[in-house]
């Protein structure tokens, strides 16, 4: 299956042309409300190309009131990075459709998909199919809790290899590889040298990326795509 749309269809040009595009990641929860305005100051000051929208424990009720915030405050595409079925939204077109494949809750194997399928159909989303894979990152993250499912070991190359080429047979666009949010070690650049050598599909690579030597090795180890999120956190 053949996937375009406007933004997919940017970030693919812009990957192609520069051998990478860069992500930052927003969670629009009441965390950072206070914050979402020098958040937004910060990444539309920078050189990053779009914007994933999401988080794990979104549960009140002015989501889709700060996703039309970002809308109105930022030029940059956006894409949905949901943490739940719960997270589409009507008021952005492109959506990860996350597949969380390194571990084996059948909620976020199948539930979530089956549950948020019409409501991409019916506010014609585009959806990315995308293989999401937990690495442990030694600090626990948000995403491991809410999912109840382990990270894999960086040290078992093999495991997680078998799981990312899972992910690329059974037809998924691109390949996440999650450290998680607060994470003290991005993935190992080794690790990620080994993974490229084997997957034809791009590689997202998010967790533990704070400074630009960080991004340039992941970029230079063979990541598409690059996501820093908690950076913009902490620092605004």
């Amino acid at each position: 299956m053949k996937i375009s749309n406007k933004t997919y269809d940017i970030i693919k040009s812009i990957k192609n042309k520069l051998g990478f595009c860069k992500l930052a990641l927003i969670d629009p929860d009441l965390k950072n409300d206070l914050k979402l305005n020098k958040i937004l100051m910060k990444i539309n000051s920078s050189d990053f190309h779009a914007i994933l929208i999401g988080g794990s424990n979104i549960i009140d009720d002015k989501y889709e009131e700060r996703i039309k915030y970002i809308k109105d405050n930022t030029d940059l595409p956006l894409i949905v990075f949901p943490g739940s079925s719960i997270q589409i939204t009507k008021q952005i077109d492109t959506i990860l459709y996350l597949n969380l494949i390194s571990g084996r809750n059948p909620k976020f194997l199948i539930e979530e998909q089956v549950k948020g399928s019409l409501d991409i159909y019916n506010y014609n989303i585009t959806p990315i199919p995308t293989a999401y894979i937990l690495l442990d990152g030694k600090n626990p993250s948000s995403v491991f809790k809410y999912s109840n499912t382990k990270p894999l070991s960086m040290g078992n190359k093999d495991k997680i290899l078998k799981h990312a080429l899972a992910g690329q047979y059974l037809g998924n666009e691109l390949i996440y590889f999650d450290n998680g949010s607060g994470a003290k070690n991005k993935i190992d650049i080794k690790l990620l040298e080994y993974l490229k050598k084997y997957i034809s599909i791009p590689i997202i690579i998010g967790g533990g990326l704070e400074t630009n030597k960080d991004i340039e090795e992941v970029i230079d180890a063979g990541a598409s795509y690059v996501v820093l999120g908690t950076y913009f956190e902490k620092y605004n």
